[in-house]
């Protein structure tokens, strides 16, 4: 079993990734000059922004503080967000939601890392599949929204 400082560090991690895509989400809603893409865009970073709550009364739970309101550092995994910022130059909806689909397979991944270690995360089992279900089910609806032939 992991300490109590690991499973921390594990959150942190997760909380990272969450407000990374909310950065990302603000940043593409910003960048597209599609009404419905904006709403779309909006509605996950505020999704995110509830993630990245309660993830801090988790942290919170377990005796760490969780003051960090921005991503991660630049070159862990997560951050393949940073490829929304490079997207968004160019303004082309395709490129933004393609890099999208990158951040948020990213952030299943990591989910499905910390959901598999299940002994150490009981406590807050539910809340990482809730999470998980609800990056996925973004990751369908961007999937659908990308153009099939530009």
């Amino acid at each position: 079993m992991e300490s109590n400082n690991e499973i921390i560090s594990d959150l942190k991690d997760l909380l990272s990734i969450v407000n990374d895509g909310k950065e990302g989400y603000e940043s593409a809603s910003e960048a597209t000059e599609k009404i419905e893409l904006k709403g779309v865009f909006l509605k996950y970073s505020a999704q995110r922004a509830l993630y990245a709550s309660d993830l801090k009364a988790h942290i919170a739970t377990h005796g760490g503080d969780a003051e960090n309101e921005s991503g991660g550092i630049l070159g862990a995994l997560h951050r393949t967000w940073i490829d929304i910022k490079q997207a968004l130059s160019s303004k082309e909806d395709k490129a933004i939601l393609e890099a999208i689909v990158t951040g948020e397979t990213a952030a299943i991944e990591k989910y499905d890392k910390y959901i598999a270690d299940y002994v150490d995360h009981a406590d807050h089992l539910d809340l990482l599949r809730k999470q998980r279900e609800g990056i996925q089910e973004a990751l369908t609806e961007i999937q659908s929204l990308i153009p099939q032939n530009v």
